[in-house]
């Protein structure tokens, strides 16, 4: 006896592809939906792949059918998106979307969105719980626009009862813009030493796409209105970080730490670079769905770093990973660190 049939959007990206896992795992019927209409190869047989483009006009809404128990969309971006999902409430046992942990500011009113003004970085405690304040809702940036279709999915209510998972930063295979990168490629390029800006402390708090795809799995079948936050168990520091990754590779490197902020351009930057730690609480996560976390960020870290090297390849960084190079920051600029660490020594 199946649990009811889920419909998954985006079921192709990183997260989408062990959501799917997950919830076939746990007894659903599931339909995977994405643009392409592709099956991941470790998709069971009975997975139902379909092509759909959500903002081809009623493509949604024909993709439904008479509808599902729960849908499960990895790629809402903004309001548009939750009227989409809230006009076809009708057809819509419950849902669950993938939102994001950069929709919080701080007591200042600092954001991600202010990080490139003077004293821009947010200072958030730690670690952030649901209830601490967000950008506004609107349409000039990722964090707005999240919230914008937060607050539209929240207004439904009892019509289509949504659970919001607020994401830290994912990682695991299939990821567009792995911050892994940056220590996986020095590894590969034999590059002796990594310079680490704020004394290598820094600490945005990472989700794997299977800890994500666990969230997802319990709240299908806990529906209600809620916000909850999405992360890993830890938040390592980017020198933890990257210790754990020339342990997997192999790499012996020096690690040169920098206090205080990036000297000079991209020296000591890296994805992970903040003043303050971002780490999200999962308390609620815990209590509302009894959610523990399957697998642990360094445990994940040998199938990680196997996809990347395998995916880079033969490629140039750029051409290979897009989601990272739409920064415009060259994260591999060695003349440039060697310049600095030969003006310092």
């Amino acid at each position: 006896m199946t649990k009811g049939n889920a419909f998954v959007l985006g079921a192709t990206g990183q997260v989408g592809r062990a959501a799917v896992r997950a919830l076939v795992a746990d007894g659903w019927e599931v339909t995977a939906a994405s643009r392409g209409g592709v099956r991941d190869e470790r998709w069971p047989g009975e997975v139902r792949s379909v092509r759909l483009d959500r903002t081809e006009e009623g493509a949604l809404a024909a993709g439904l059918g008479e509808g599902c128990d729960v849908l499960v969309d990895i790629v809402a971006y903004d309001a548009g998106h939750g009227g989409q999902l809230t006009g076809l409430s009708d057809r819509i046992g419950s849902a669950v979307v993938v939102s994001s942990g950069a929709v919080y500011e701080d007591e200042k009113g600092r954001s991600f969105d202010t990080q490139d003004q003077p004293d821009g970085f947010p200072a958030y405690p730690v670690p952030v719980a649901e209830d601490w304040p967000t950008v506004a809702p609107g349409d000039t940036s990722y964090s707005t626009r999240k919230v914008a279709l937060e607050r539209e999915l929240l207004a439904a209510g009892d019509a289509l009862p949504t659970t919001l998972l607020r994401a830290g930063a994912v990682h695991g295979p299939y990821c567009p813009g792995p911050r892994e990168l940056w220590f996986v490629k020095r590894a590969l390029d034999g590059r002796p030493v990594r310079l680490l800006s704020y004394g290598g402390a820094s600490r945005f708090h990472p989700v794997h796409v299977d800890n994500l795809a666990e969230l997802v799995r319990l709240a299908a079948s806990n529906p209600a209105s809620r916000v909850l936050n999405g992360a890993d168990p830890e938040a390592p520091t980017v020198a933890e970080i990257g210790a754990a990754i020339d342990g997997v590779m192999g790499a012996a490197s020096e690690t040169v730490l920098i206090e205080g902020p990036p000297p000079e351009g991209i020296v000591g930057l890296t994805p992970w670079t903040s003043p303050h730690p971002v780490v999200y609480d999962m308390t609620a996560a815990e209590r509302e769905l009894g959610y523990r976390p399957v697998v642990s960020y360094a445990g994940s870290l040998p199938e990680t770093v196997e996809w990347l090297t395998g995916h880079l390849a033969g490629r140039e960084w750029r051409e290979a990973f897009p989601g990272l190079a739409k920064y415009g920051v060259d994260f591999f600029d060695y003349a440039a660190e060697d310049a600095w660490l030969a003006a310092r020594r």
